[in-house]
Order: structure tokens, then sequence, then C-alpha cells
């Protein structure tokens, strides 16, 4: 049976989003060329502007591959040092076909590390957008029906029943990336519910990702709602803006005429991923140490310009705040990212600010 909840020695729980693709896949190898990685597109990155921050180079971790148990156990050493209380990883179920699943699968079947996890289903289809190949449609996100949800909820099963998995009232914790994309959604939760009791959990406890701020979990069938909210590309911008926000417009079609990515000001947009308190909602915070994608877009892509572990340390300490009305054990605090480290998002080491991150993650979660 898994642990009980035990009381908090950190004012929230951390929980690092993780991407599991620093290995190579032969679908990769196909699209990309062999031995493509994220690795591939962090080394190759330039600076596009003066000032510019990139490429990020791994520090004490170094460009690991994560089909290794080292590497693994390496990394949740890290994150319990700092004071993150969970990995949370993504997961693509596209109908029945995984996709860079190898590493949890292995964390699962050795029992190692000792480190708990959670999962966040990213069900959107994967398209070339971000590597300059915006109707390149590499696989396609499908829902092929109820059978479909039951085989995937029992692929999920021995993950939920594990000791490590994270849990909230004991009931294993799942995040769904983008719950619109599912047709009937309440009765798919609904569905997984009930294969829960059968399978002798106490339930789930459902998380959505929206932006929204009046979206209602419990409408959906969840429990809880978690935003991440980036701002918008210059190209999915209006031009009514011009009227509404002439400055911030202006430097937009600067940087355009430039040739330069989309650039925010860190400071200006980290606000955003903390919506208004609803007491009728369960919301999480979620906080963003940085962003830079150029690395795999370039030009295309959006740059928060601007941040530092003393500005990182600030938006976790509100985050913090905002969590703060929930009960001990709902109060989740997300981390976007663990290991995005072809967007510039990471609070795993590089050369540049070593662990200055994670020491301010550490700092604000014990109160130092």
């Amino acid at each position: 049976m898994p642990a009980s909840f035990e009381p908090l020695t950190t004012k929230a729980r951390a929980i690092a989003l993780y991407l599991p693709q620093f290995h190579p896949i032969p679908e990769n190898d196909e699209w990309w060329g062999t031995g493509f990685t994220e690795w591939t597109n962090t080394a190759k990155a330039k600076p596009l502007y003066k000032k510019h921050y990139q490429p990020h180079v791994p520090a004490d971790l170094g460009f690991y591959d994560l089909r290794l148990p080292e590497a693994r156990a390496a990394q949740a050493a890290m994150a319990r040092a700092y004071g993150v209380e969970a990995f949370c990883y993504y997961h693509y179920w596209f109908g029945g076909k995984q996709l860079l699943n190898r590493p949890f699968d292995e964390v699962l079947k050795l029992g190692e590390p000792d480190f708990p996890f959670m999962l966040c289903w990213a069900n959107e289809s994967w398209t070339g957008v971000w590597h300059g190949s915006p109707n390149k449609l590499l696989i396609e996100q499908t829902y092929p029906g109820e059978d479909d949800h039951r085989r995937h909820f029992d692929h999920l099963l021995p993950a939920f029943l594990d000791p490590r998995y994270l849990r909230v009232d004991n009931k294993p914790v799942f995040m769904i990336y983008s719950p619109d994309n599912i047709r009937d959604v309440r009765k798919v939760t609904g569905f997984w519910r009930q294969l829960a009791s059968d399978a002798g959990l106490p339930g789930l406890h459902l998380i959505a990702e929206h932006d929204s701020p009046d979206w209602i979990p419990e409408h959906y069938g969840f429990d809880a709602v978690v935003a991440a909210r980036l701002p918008k590309l210059r190209r999915d911008m209006h031009w009514r803006g011009l009227f509404k926000h002439p400055l911030k417009y202006s430097r937009y079609c600067y940087q355009a005429l430039r040739g330069l990515p989309t650039i925010h000001r860190y400071t200006d947009v980290v606000d955003s991923f903390l919506v208004s308190h609803n007491p009728d909602i369960e919301r999480y915070p979620c906080v963003i140490p940085n962003w830079d994608n150029t690395p795999r877009s370039g030009a295309n892509g959006l740059v928060l310009e601007g941040s530092s572990p003393a500005l990182f340390q600030q938006h976790l300490g509100k985050a913090i705040d905002a969590a703060s009305h929930l009960p001990n054990e709902h109060r989740l605090l997300f981390i976007k990212s663990w290991n995005e480290w072809a967007e510039g998002n990471h609070l795993e080491p590089d050369l540049r600010y070593g662990h200055g991150y994670l020491e301010a993650m550490r700092a604000e979660l014990l109160g130092n």
C-alpha cells in the first residue's frame, strides 16, 4: 500500500514537469535524422541579438542520456536536495501508440530512483511547427473511443499502484494537458474514475491544464486546474492590438522587421501565470524559471528576456502565497520545467547560473 501523506516540510508541494525526451527513438531518427534528441537543438543554438543568452550548456549533469539509470538517479537526487517533491513526467499516448516512454517505463520496472512521480498526458498532435516545418504532421493525437480509453487506463494502472506515485487524499494524481481536445471529456473522466474504483483505488485526483480563468474543472470531471499562460507569438496577435497597446505592438513590429524572435520581458509575463483566486475553483499555481525556444524555432520562437534566480524566487514566492489557502495536502505547485533545455526552460544547472535557480527555489520553499 502507498505511504500516507506526511506533513509538509516545505511551504508547498513542488512538482517539476519532466521531459522524458533525451534519448534517440526510431521516429525522431526518421523525422529529424539519426541520433536526434533535444540535445541536438540545444547544442546548435546561437544568440540571435545582442546579449541574447544562447546556447544553454548543461553543467553538473552534462548532456545525459535518459536510457542510463545513473542519469535518472542523479536527477532525482538533485531534485530532492533542493525541495522538489516529485517529477511530473510527460506521457504520450496516441490511440494506443506511445512515444518517449522508455525512461519512465524503466523507472517503473526497476523501482528506482526511489523518488515520487506523477504523469501528465500531453495529448496533442506532433507537428514540425517548432522546427520550421509548420505543415508537417508527424503523428496525430486521436481518441478511438471507449476501448482505447480502457486500454490507456489499464496501461497506467501499474504506475497508479506504485508506492512512489504522487497522491492527494490517497488518490493518484493525473494531469491532462489539453482537456478541450477530448470529446465528451466529462464522460471519459467518469469512466476512468469507475475503472479506478474497480481496480481497488480510492479514486483519482484529476487535474486539467487550462488557461481560462473562468474554466471550472468540476464541469468537465476534474478536481483541479493549473494554468501556464505563455504570451502570444507575433503571428498570433491581432492588428487591433495597435490601438490597445501601441507601445507594445510597435516593439513587436520592430522585432519582426529586424528578423528577431518574439521577445517579452520576464517580469511582464510571469504574473499572468497566477490567475486570480476563486474560492469555487481548486487552482494550482505554475511557475516558470525562464523561456527561450529559439534553439528549436529560431526567429519564429518566443523569448522571455531578463530572467534571473532572484526574479524567479520572487515569482515563486507569489505562487506559494496563491496556494496558501489550500489544505496542506492539496497545496501543489507546478514548476515548468525541470529539463526543457531546448525551450531554455530548466531548473537543472547550466554553465551561466549554476545552481542559482535551484538555490532560489529551495530558499523560497523552505522559507530561508
